[in-house]
């Protein structure tokens, strides 16, 4: 009798919601009918405007870099000129036609989206938040993905052709075999042949499976109030995930067809590796099992697969497709969490950029530091805003010294991850966001760290590093600005010099990631600014860099101290 009651009462909750949710989803329609139209013309002229404009540089500039590349034969090379050539023609088609399709799906989703947020959100006036929130927000980022696909285009771009270009082959060149060139691209066409529509078929099967499963789950959820709809701020967005299934299920079946491009074609490269026909045909039938058994774990479906999985490897402990390492389920989709409770506490969310915005707060804190010591002059900043390899201290000695200083004093602490500026969030390989960006970087900074805490730096050696991070890209400056003594030991001086180069290597990766230059840009202006306040001279006094330190040494002494009789707490914040 109680079990009817509860369930009565979740019902009428249920059926009071829907006019409030059906209200909210009309006026979020109804703006986004008409913003759609407004992001998509915006999004599609700049970014043609764009992409279309420098079309002939970027495949000049391509051929060119791959012929006069350092690190390709010249086999390797004729092939990388014609694999080129497809990627290059179907650029700006892909171009202007993902502006329109994102422009139209941003432009109508981002104000529904808004106007559900504007009602979680605890405002004032809910209603004149609920017509208004949403549209300047979604046009804004429009005109800030037209900058950043800029940038990319104008920096990132020629950055990375001009590396391909100047690298020296670490263990020698790259040289095509070509006698197994046929043979892997015949075993690449009939993995796509195969690959294509078996996987297709595949997902074609299971997606009714995955549209009623989904459904059941989202519907029990919001008769009961569990899960998703447990926190009243995440109701409409849940309630938005009920109409919208379809539409996900619709992308994971392309997304699969998408992906079996990749895996069949993947079986040239297995072929042309292992030098063998056969193991090339054996990854062709050892992918359909993978794609099976992997898309079983995703819906909770029974384990294993009706396809063989034959080895495609001769070292077996390389293959991933291996018995012992297939995509069993794991203990966490064996025993999945409460799903009652998974929102009972608020969570804290560590923001994708977190570590960029920390990055560039410290370049501001630095740089401003800088200009008051006369260590940065405003030619360099002028270069470094013009993109001259003269405006190095700034445009990437400046950030990699910053990223030595929190690695420094992450290792410091102790800590397992990054310690950030503020000496209290901490990103760790367990609760970093789930971005490409830490994918590519957060490891190898992780890493670097490791070994500064393994030397062992003395103050001396600290302040050595410190200056080959910040300014061994201008020579003439190390030259004539006073740092104090060098290491005695050869080794260590070395060391430490190998430890700069990476921590510029991996600066100047970070500095090609799209929303990189424009935040960088702000900070540059800011120390542009405190430049010309209180340094117009821009001169380098003696002895400057050890002042700097001896200056932040005492600074956080003073801190560490505060901090240590307000007896502060550092927490980490897992997402």
């Amino acid at each position: 009798m109680e079990t009817s009651k509860g369930f009565l009462v979740h019902l009428r909750n249920f059926i009071c919601f829907l006019p409030y949710f059906i209200g909210l989803l009309l006026v979020g329609l109804l703006k986004g009918v008409i913003v759609a139209p407004i992001v998509c013309v915006v999004m599609t002229i700049g970014n043609s405007a764009i992409v279309l404009g420098l079309w002939p540089a970027h495949a000049v500039w391509a051929y060119f870099c791959i012929l006069s590349a350092k690190r390709l034969g010249p086999v390797m090379k004729v092939v990388m000129c014609v694999l080129i050539a497809p990627p290059l023609a179907l650029w700006p088609v892909c171009a202007v036609v993902g502006s329109i399709i994102g422009g139209i799906a941003y432009g109508f989703l981002g104000p529904v989206f808004g106007t559900f947020k504007a009602v979680g959100e605890g405002k004032n006036n809910k209603f004149r938040h609920c017509l208004i929130d949403g549209i300047w927000d979604t046009i804004k980022w429009s005109l800030t993905f037209i900058r950043d696909l800029t940038d990319v285009c104008l920096y990132s771009y020629f950055s990375m052709m001009d590396d391909l270009r100047k690298q020296d082959p670490p263990g020698g060149r790259i040289e095509i075999r070509l006698i197994y060139v046929p043979v892997a691209i015949l075993v690449g066409l009939l993995g796509f042949a195969v690959d294509f529509p078996v996987i297709t078929v595949i997902a074609a099967l299971k997606s009714p499976y995955m549209l009623v499963k989904g459904w059941h789950r989202l519907f029990h959820d919001c008769i009961g109030r569990e899960g998703p709809f447990l926190e009243g701020i995440c109701v409409p967005f849940a309630g938005l995930a009920i109409l919208l299934w379809p539409f996900a299920v619709a992308g994971a079946l392309l997304g699969s067809m998408l992906a079996s491009i990749f895996l069949g074609f993947y079986a040239a490269v297995i072929a042309y590796q292992e030098s063998s026909f056969y193991l090339g045909i054996c990854y062709i039938v050892a992918s359909l099992s993978l794609y099976d058994e992997y898309s079983n774990d995703i819906l909770d479906m029974p384990e294993g697969s009706c396809f063989p999985r034959p080895r495609y490897r001769k070292n077996t402990g390389s293959q991933t497709g291996s018995r012992t390492s297939s995509f069993s389920r794991p203990g966490s989709f064996k025993n999945p969490p409460s799903r009652s409770t998974s929102l009972s506490s608020p969570m804290v969310e560590l923001k994708p950029l977190v570590l960029l915005d920390s990055l560039f707060q410290e370049c501001r804190r630095q740089g401003e530091f800088m200009v008051l010591e006369g260590l940065i002059t405003v030619k360099e900043i002028d270069d470094a805003k013009s993109g001259k390899a003269s405006g190095r201290v700034i445009s990437v000695g400046l950030p990699a010294y910053c990223l030595f200083r929190a690695l420094l004093r992450s290792a410091k602490a102790n800590c397992t991850g990054i310690l950030l500026e503020d000496n209290v969030t901490e990103i760790t390989s367990a609760n970093r966001p789930k971005d490409t960006f830490y994918d590519w970087f957060l490891n190898p900074l992780l890493v670097i760290k490791d070994q500064i805490k393994a030397h062992n730096l003395t103050e001396l050696e600290e302040d050595y590093l410190g200056k080959l991070v910040l300014l061994s890209g201008d020579a003439e400056k190390s030259k004539n600005t006073n740092f104090g003594p060098p290491p005695e030991s050869e080794l260590k001086r070395a060391e430490l010099s190998a430890l700069a180069r990476r921590l510029q290597g991996i600066t100047k990766s970070i500095s090609r990631y799209p929303t990189y230059r424009r935040r960088f840009e702000n900070s540059v202006k800011a120390i542009s600014e405190e430049l010309e306040r209180r340094n117009p001279n821009g001169r380098v006094s003696e002895g400057t860099f050890a002042r700097m330190f001896s200056n932040q040494r005492s600074f956080k002494t003073k801190t560490s101290n505060r901090e240590d009789d307000q007896e502060v707490e550092r927490d980490v914040d897992v997402v």
